[in-house]
C-alpha cells in the first residue's frame, strides 16, 4: 500500500510540474531575411518532393506493366499493390506541400 501511495504521490508531481516545462515562449517574428530565406527553401524542398515522387511513380508503374506482361492472371493482385504503392509515393508529396504551406503562411 505504502508502494501505491508513492507512486500516485509521484504521478501527481510530475503532472503538476509538467504543463510549466511544456510551456512555450511567445512566438516571434523571424526577420524578413529568414523569412525569404525559408520561400526559397520552402520551393525547392517541394521540387524536390515532387521529381522524386514522379521518378518513383514511373518506376512502379514499369514494374507493374511488366509484371503484367509477364503474368497476366496475377492482373489483380499486382494492380492493388501499384495503386497502393502510387498513393504511399503521392503522400510524400502532399506531406511536402503540407508542411511547405503551414512554414510559409506560419
Amino acid at each position: 500500500m505504502k508502494r501505491l501511495a508513492t507512486l500516485a504521490a509521484l504521478a501527481l508531481v510530475l503532472f503538476v510540474f509538467a504543463a510549466p516545462a511544456a510551456a512555450q515562449a511567445a512566438e516571434q517574428k523571424p526577420p524578413d531575411q529568414v523569412a525569404m530565406w525559408i520561400v526559397i527553401a520552402s520551393g525547392f524542398s517541394m521540387a524536390i518532393a515532387s521529381a522524386f515522387c514522379g521518378l518513383a511513380q514511373a518506376k512502379a508503374t514499369a514494374a507493374a506493366c511488366e509484371g503484367l506482361a509477364r503474368n497476366p492472371g496475377a492482373a489483380p493482385a499486382i494492380r492493388f499493390a501499384l495503386i497502393l504503392a502510387l498513393v504511399l509515393i503521392e503522400s510524400l508529396a502532399l506531406y511536402t506541400f503540407a508542411i511547405v504551406f503551414l512554414k510559409v503562411t506560419y
